[in-house]
């Protein structure tokens, strides 16, 4: 035979190397790559799953690199560098009593899970600039008093259907987009929130948007 074929579907010549195999790191990478371009309008909702789900099946790196090679590169300044995506924490958990408020904005690593265990204090989720590095966010809220507020973009999904409120207004503002938008992150909200307010909402408009009948502008690269 004059050579084998390959996975993709190649035939190498007995003289060329094999390809080589993509680790689970590498598909991660390619995952958080394709996340990203949905995010930016740059797939429809349809290729992104198309793409993911042959990302998570690929066995070599050729394969992963046909499926980012039509997308211009992540910068580290728009999207948070590799480092910061290696830094990806399995679960957060921050306790807090009758102190400052708690604040996560700007550009912060999503963990895989989060633990809010606070009494008496604010606590503001902002994730216009947040990296995402999976598809689904859970925050397990144990929470009295003072307000909970989760500020969205484009493709951020947040359920609040497991959370339990106890003498606790809920505000949940959707943000209006077009009906292909893709979902990159799914935020599932659980546990209970005792008095206070929760409030789930896009960006808030400067005064000229506002004056101008146009929805907040989002950080540059979302």
């Amino acid at each position: 035979m004059s050579g084998e074929i390959s996975p993709t579907g190649k035939r190498s010549g007995p003289g060329s190397p094999p390809e080589l195999r993509a680790s689970h790191a590498d598909r991660d990478r390619t995952v958080d790559v394709l996340r990203i371009a949905a995010g930016d309008g740059l797939l429809t909702a349809d290729e992104l799953d198309e793409r993911l789900e042959t990302a998570l099946s690929a066995r070599t790196l050729n394969e992963l690199a046909v499926l980012t090679a039509d997308l211009p590169a992540v910068s580290s300044a728009a999207h948070g560098t590799t480092a910061e995506v290696a830094e990806v924490k399995d679960v957060v958990r921050i306790e807090q009593v009758f102190s400052g408020a708690v604040e996560r904005t700007g550009r912060w690593v999503l963990p895989r899970r989060l633990e809010l265990a606070v009494a008496w204090c604010d606590v503001t989720l902002d994730l216009t600039e947040a990296v995402i590095t999976q598809d689904t966010l859970r925050i397990d809220v144990e929470m009295a008093g003072k307000g909970l507020t989760l500020i969205t973009r484009p493709g951020i999904e947040v359920d609040v259907d497991g959370l339990t409120l106890v003498h606790c207004k809920l505000r949940h503002r959707r943000m209006r987009t077009p009906p292909d938008t893709p979902i990159t992150l799914r935020v599932e909200l659980v546990g209970q929130k005792a008095h206070g307010k929760v409030v789930v909402r896009p960006p808030r408009r400067t005064f000229v948007q506002r004056l101008l009948r146009r929805p907040a502008s989002l950080p540059a690269g979302t």
